[in-house]
């Protein structure tokens, strides 16, 4: 069930849904016009966490929010005296609310924190991600821009997976630009993890794929030329945006040799890019051997491996090109068993390509080693008994 509601405590901004799942927590957000979503799903950018935080600090704060705003407007001017510490700033990013007058102090406080912190650092807590979270559960991409942007702030927001929740936030609000501009910001800053974060790197394609203009074709094709000089190998991810920016563009040859370098061709945007691309090279009969895959293995206990609608009508125009009626016949003959059996889907290249990335999987060191470099709010791991979830299996079908 969808409900357009307060978004654990806080007013959704128009035009956002959620969905309930078991226990009362939320699977997921997102647009409820135009099928927009979030690329990396909130609970991937650590905003479940910072939503607890939020409602338990508002629960420590009730009748005193006020107080603590006017003290704090205080103390954030350059002539106080007074200091800011971590546990006040903490406490601000989780009481803010969407009003100038918040995201304005919260400004004034993270620079007169980070300009007090210069010489000695006295903690260990890192803002950038957790300020950036307040921004995205906000909706305010400007002033999260704005901040990102402030020179006074650069060592502040300089963590991975602030520049992860930045460019998430504006592919939600549709500033595919401004994503691009972000990215060659992210370039020039030196980090601990290289130049061209994964993450960082999906978003950058997904923007170029959003935007879908001979331009952003062209810087596509510049930052891919860029990583393969480095040695930087595209997750998939950043890889199928790539290439359906390329089918976008009539550029059918360079995407089928970029997911042609992909290691595992059974993923399920992989196989209709695929055979999108042979299709509009002319080469029909190549991609039927792929449909015929998905026939030979088709198992009744487990989730359909399927096509979109979209690709094998694609197909059809191409297969119908040709004047071999063997080869007419034999495509006739597979569309209607894959229809029979299922494995047709609506769905069509944009919606499979945009699917919202559920997770990072990461192990135990991992896990640990990012919550204290980056202050994440993430689900913990401790005492898993379960597994880890292998990486894109849904992405399989």
């Amino acid at each position: 069930m969808a409900y357009k509601m307060a978004m654990f405590g806080c007013a959704l901004p128009e035009g956002f849904l959620l969905t309930r799942i078991s226990g009362g927590r939320f699977s997921h957000i997102r647009y409820r016009y135009e099928g927009i979503r979030f690329l990396f799903a909130p609970a991937a950018l650590g905003l479940d966490g910072y939503s607890r935080m939020r409602d338990r600090t508002k629960t420590q704060f009730v009748n005193l929010a006020d107080k603590f705003r006017t003290k704090m407007l205080e103390f954030s001017d350059p002539n106080s005296s007074n200091m800011i510490f971590t546990e006040d700033l903490k406490n601000m990013v989780h009481l803010a609310d969407a009003t100038s007058d918040d995201l304005n102090l919260v400004h004034k406080m993270m620079t007169r924190f980070n300009q007090q912190n210069k010489e000695v650092r006295f903690g260990s807590y890192v803002f950038g991600p957790v300020v950036m979270r307040m921004y995205y559960f906000l909706n305010k991409p400007d002033e999260a821009l704005q901040a990102f942007r402030d020179p006074e702030l650069e060592d502040f927001f300089a963590q991975l997976v602030t520049y992860q929740i930045l460019m998430d936030l504006l592919f939600q609000n549709e500033r595919y630009q401004d994503m691009l501009d972000v990215f060659e910001i992210i370039k020039q800053r030196q980090h601990q993890e290289g130049k061209f974060p994964k993450n960082v790197v999906i978003l950058t394609f997904a923007a170029c794929f959003k935007l879908n203009t001979p331009e952003s074709f062209k810087y596509g094709m510049a930052v891919w030329k860029e990583l393969k000089e480095v040695g930087h190998i595209p997750m998939r991810r950043a890889v199928t945006f790539a290439a359906g920016l390329a089918l976008n563009q009539n550029a059918s040859h360079v995407a089928f040799e970029m997911i042609s370098g992909v290691q595992h061709q059974n993923y399920v945007t992989i196989r209709n890019l695929k055979v999108a691309a042979l299709a509009d090279l002319g080469r029909p009969e190549d991609a039927l051997p792929i449909l015929r895959t998905i026939l030979d293995t088709d198992v009744p206990s487990q989730r359909k491996q399927t096509f979109s609608e979209e690709v094998i009508q694609k197909l059809g125009v191409s297969v119908g090109k040709t004047t071999n009626k063997e080869l007419i016949h034999e495509f006739q003959q597979i569309e209607k068993r894959l229809r029979e059996g299922q494995h047709i889907t609506a769905q069509d290249l944009n919606e499979l390509l945009c699917m919202p990335i559920a997770e990072t999987v990461r192990n135990p060191v991992q896990d640990r080693n990012q919550r204290f470099l980056a202050a994440s709010f993430s689900r913990q791991n401790v005492g898993r008994t379960k597994p880890y979830p292998r990486p894109g299996l849904s992405d399989l079908y």
